[in-house]
């Protein structure tokens, strides 16, 4: 992601309630477990995803942890 993408990221994910934040961080678990299972099967294309879906996770968790 570029810098610009990961600030609108963070300024949407900033706009969010807690429960939608939930939400959106078992959407992209679920994402990274089908990625992985993929990448086991040797039927992952774009390697560059599961790094990606791994840090929106982590950014994820850090705006849930700012709400608090």
């Amino acid at each position: 992601m570029k810098l610009n993408e990961v600030k609108s990221l963070l300024t949407e994910l900033r706009g969010l309630s807690v429960e939608e934040l939930a939400t959106r961080e078992q959407g992209l678990k679920k994402e990274l477990f089908d990625l992985r299972f993929q990448a086991a099967a040797g039927q992952l294309e774009n390697t560059v995803r599961l790094n990606e879906v791994k840090k929106t996770i982590a950014r994820v968790k850090t705006v849930q942890r700012e709400a608090k």
